[in-house]
């Protein structure tokens, strides 16, 4: 093996970008290992996790290029890079014209020049304070895409803003759509009736995704972030946008999501929604609440229109019977794995779920994303841990879910579908299910996505909850079978 290490002064790149090129970098033939960041103390003890030692003269401000090659592969390797890095530089169509002002160099001055109420503030958490302040003064109401962002600073920021009658959607506020515009990560929904109120990302695009295939759409989606519910923040933007949906006159429903909230700001929340002329519905992934799918039912109940057959899309393989006990879930969204485990919790009980070996895990947390991107853009963490549950053969089911829309995966089924044909390869006692949720104008295409996972041999299905029960069947039938054979 070759090894490169090189430090580039002064040549920033955002962070995602450069996710994306480290990660097509290791893609390459021959490439055994790549990472392009900028050499922060983080990215530094990454660096050094992958046995590449970085030159103590790197800074926060400069990129920091390591990659290990086979034999005679450097130069290619390099002459990669730098195209990878050409293509991310290039200026959008349109900018660079003579004669055009200079770039904003604050938020303020940025809203100064244009009739916005809306900041998307997506930097280093630790750092996105005194931009959200300054949009504030700038009369803008404020999504905050950033996490990691301290406590104090999400309760001074949503007091600041209620002063204001603003909103702040955030921190880690992954999800809106404003008027029809998404932001974030945001699924191509048609427009509609239904306003909702999401502490969750994800279950926010399950919900607005299934209300897409009953012909129902949504008038706003406003994001309040994963904390707003807990009883530090009380569930501040949730009130602010409660109140705001209600006198939207495009709105005729509104629907809160969240991950479980704090019992006393449920009981907050539900006072509040009492007193609103547009009616809410609650959908929560606690024992004894709507699932996404159910909430999603009951509203389009609400409205008095037909629910659906939710979309599926059934491999023709069938498992043969295994010595695989275990449901192990793998997912990219917080909320739906929440909804799994609950689902799951309902149907077996804790003690069960336990003692059977079932698992649920989120590899969209905070202590999966430190240094990478999120799961939903880069896969890898979770492509690793397909391959390593696939090989263990106490695991019957695999229960993955895929979220398409604006920001996510330009193609996800062209790295997962092979890992799932692989792994029904080497073990055909092995269900693989999957929860799709997007639609079919998403820039990824919904049923193209469906049709390749089907094809390497997955169960596919719109509803997380649907996909859920599926999973749980299939594995307990496996178990029931094991027992009585």
């Amino acid at each position: 093996m070759n090894e490169l290490v090189e430090v580039r002064r002064g040549r920033y790149h955002d962070s995602v970008t450069l996710m994306r090129v480290s990660r097509l970098l290791s893609e390459r033939p021959g490439v055994a290992a790549a990472m392009v960041a900028m050499g922060t103390e983080l990215n530094r003890e990454m660096f050094g996790r992958m046995g590449f030692e970085v030159p103590d003269e790197a800074g926060p401000d400069d990129l920091v290029v390591a990659v290990r090659v086979e034999d005679g592969g450097l130069d290619e390797a390099r002459e990669a890079l730098d195209g990878l890095l050409r293509e991310a530089a290039r200026p959008p169509a349109g900018t660079g014209v003579l004669g055009a002002p200079a770039p904003a160099r604050t938020t303020g001055s940025a809203a100064a020049r244009t009739d916005a109420t809306v900041a998307l503030l997506s930097v280093p958490g630790p750092q996105v304070f005194p931009e959200a302040m300054d949009a504030l003064d700038a009369g803008l109401n404020v999504m905050i895409f950033s996490d990691n962002v301290p406590l104090a600073q999400e309760i001074t920021l949503k007091e600041a803003a209620a002063r204001r009658g603003l909103i702040v959607m955030g921190p880690d506020c992954g999800t809106a759509v404003i008027g029809g515009a998404g932001l974030g990560f945001a699924n191509a929904v048609r427009p509609g009736p239904v306003g909702v109120v999401a502490a969750s990302g994800t279950g926010a695009q399950q919900l607005m995704c299934l209300l897409d295939a009953a012909g129902t759409g949504v008038s706003h989606v406003l994001g309040v972030g994963g904390r707003d519910l807990s009883p530090e923040v009380s569930g501040r933007s949730a009130l602010s946008a409660l109140a705001a949906l209600d006198a939207d006159p495009g709105t005729g429903l509104i629907v809160l999501v969240s991950k479980p909230p704090a019992p006393q700001v449920l009981d907050l929340i539900r006072e509040a929604a009492r007193r609103l002329d547009t009616p809410v519905l609650f959908a929560l992934p606690v024992p004894g609440d709507n699932d996404l799918t159910r909430a999603a039912e009951e509203a389009l109940a609400a409205l008095g229109r037909t629910v659906p057959e939710w979309p599926r899309w059934t491999s023709s393989r069938r498992p043969v019977r295994g010595r695989g006990r275990a449901l192990r879930g793998l997912f990219a969204g917080g909320t739906l794995r929440d909804e799994a485990e609950m689902i799951a919790r309902d149907l077996l009980g804790w003690e069960q779920l336990e003692a059977r070996g079932h698992r649920f895990t989120d590899f969209g947390d905070d202590a999966y994303t430190r240094g990478r991107a999120h799961p939903m853009i880069d896969p890898t963490l979770r492509l690793e841990a397909l391959r390593g549950e696939a090989a263990d053969p106490a695991c019957g089911v695999l229960l993955l879910d895929v979220v398409l829309g604006h920001g996510a995966e330009p193609d996800p089924a062209a790295l997962l579908a092979p890992a799932v044909a692989e792994a029904v390869k080497e073990r055909p006692d092995l269900a693989v299910v999957v929860s799709l949720c997007g639609t079919p104008a998403d820039p990824q295409g919904r049923d193209e996505q469906a049709a390749a996972l089907r094809d390497a041999g997955a169960d596919v299905f719109a509803s997380n909850a649907q996909a859920t029960r599926h999973a749980l069947s299939t594995v307990e039938g496996q178990a029931s079978e094991g027992a009585s054979g």
